[in-house]
């Protein structure tokens, strides 16, 4: 092949079509070219990636401008998309801003997030208020952007599709914050009609507010009495609603940020049904759990909460037979003064995990002890997510797709260190954890992502 590449990297493991395979990968105007089969040495044995074989490519065969070969312990995957990030600028950037949180994603292996329509002052309700976010969305990995369905704006969702945003969130219980409004039953029926009129989609936080009312307690520093007030049956309930509606409707629904187990069942039905709705769920829900949470620990509430190891394992069991099809991180950050508030007291601290960097560490370190091989972590955090919103182009290594691109070691451990992530603030429920697997670099459309304080902020804002 005699054409010259922008930039040609050499990988003894590359993840396509989900397997890993030697090759070379030809990147020209920050699209991929061309992949070839790699040279490998005769005798040579390709290890896959839960194995520590490690071996060495022959001679190169693809002609660039730069050529860039992985360390032998290193695999090549797709940038993760990740698309349940608050990103809270402008309003609340002290919380989290465009810059800090893109660089902690691009140290993690993420090159595209879509950001939530709150807890930004404005938040994504109106078109001027997304007008307001994209001004000042400089990051440096790409960017789009959800809308809000609130009381106050149903009937008007077609202004924000029509300026681009990916689908429209709601909330079925109240948000936490006063500038976005939870839809009652009613309002939610006029948000699936009105998104059904639009071929968008729906993505929806469950809890019944009638369930949480009635469990509600005083809070304090228990955190079994903070999961008993938010429980499996505020879930249960909230999503029986959401597919009741998507049955009437036709609308397409997302299920953020499942928490309980015990909504599965439900689901695998309205989807054996085929009703349009897909599932998340998050990497606090799949690595930790509730019997290792100390009382007084709020830097580990979120809602719905963290339930037991019981309910864990069944979340995996559901990724594993396609009930829940992606795993983003719902990374929700606050101040630190905002999540210690109370002195431990669950009733009074921010609900809200902060884990952009940490998602495929977390997620990889549980899914390897329980033999489930990285491509499957890699697919329900790149490629799933991806075809979620419609970027065909990301998520994937493929001819024609964004060079965006992460050198992996799955192998490497190390411990998290909350001062040291790039998140606005030091506070984190894997502080200290060990976790296997390290983002050694990432590239967005073939370049170089800078996660330092200098990183220039080559991210594009995305449209639908």
């Amino acid at each position: 092949m005699t054409e010259t590449f922008d930039l040609v990297v050499r990988a003894p493991r590359a993840l396509i079509d989900g397997t890993f395979q030697a090759v070379e990968i030809g990147i020209v105007g920050g699209r991929i070219g061309v992949i070839v089969a790699a040279a490998i040495p005769p005798g040579t044995i390709v290890a896959s990636s839960n194995v520590a074989g490690l071996f060495t490519l022959g001679n190169p065969i693809l002609r660039g401008l730069e050529t860039l070969t992985l360390a032998p312990d290193e695999v090549l995957i797709p940038g993760l998309v990740d698309t349940h990030v608050h990103v809270n600028e402008p309003g609340r950037t002290e919380w989290e801003g465009f810059a800090s949180a893109t660089r902690a994603a691009a140290a993690g292996g993420v090159t595209t997030i879509i950001d939530m329509p709150l807890n930004s002052i404005p938040p994504t309700t109106t078109v001027a208020g997304l007008a307001t976010k994209r001004a000042v969305a400089v990051g440096v990995i790409d960017i789009g952007f959800w809308g809000g369905a609130v009381p106050g704006n149903l009937g008007s969702l077609r202004a924000l599709h029509d300026e681009g945003v990916f689908g429209f969130k709601a909330f079925l219980a109240p948000s936490g914050v006063e500038e976005f409004a939870h839809l009652d039953s009613d309002e939610l029926e006029r948000a699936l009609v009105e998104v059904a009129g639009l071929d968008s989609m729906l993505i929806v936080h469950a809890e019944d507010p009638g369930v949480l009312d009635a469990y509600a307690n005083s809070g304090g520093r228990d955190y079994r009495r903070f999961v008993e007030s938010r429980p499996d049956a505020a879930e249960t309930t909230a999503i029986e609603r959401v597919i009741e509606g998507v049955r009437r409707t036709g609308a397409r629904a997302h299920i953020l940020h499942l928490s309980s187990a015990r909504s599965l069942p439900a689901l695998r039905a309205a989807r054996a049904e085929g009703l349009p709705i897909t599932v998340e769920t998050c990497p606090h829900y799949l690595v930790l759990a509730e019997e290792l949470i100390p009382d007084g620990a709020t830097a580990f509430k979120c809602c719905p909460p963290i339930r037991d190891e019981s309910n864990r394992d069944q979340l995996w069991a559901a990724l594993l037979e396609g009930d829940i099809d992606m795993v983003v991180t719902d990374h929700s950050p606050s101040t630190a003064a905002l999540k210690h508030a109370g002195e431990g007291d669950f009733g009074v601290a921010w609900g809200g995990i902060a884990g952009l960097q940490l998602g495929l560490a977390a997620v990889w370190t549980q899914a390897s002890r329980r033999g489930i091989p990285l491509e499957r972590v890699v697919e329900w955090m790149s490629r799933r997510p991806a075809d979620l919103v419609g970027l065909a182009h990301k998520g994937r290594i493929a001819v024609g797709a964004d060079a965006d691109l992460v050198a992996f070691a799955p192998e490497a451990r190390f411990t998290v260190d909350a001062a040291q992530l790039l998140h606005k603030n030091a506070v984190s429920a894997y502080d200290g954890m060990p976790v296997r697997g390290l983002v050694r670099r990432t590239w967005l459309r073939g370049r170089p992502i800078s996660t330092g304080a200098d990183g220039r902020g080559a991210g594009r804002l995305l449209r639908r």
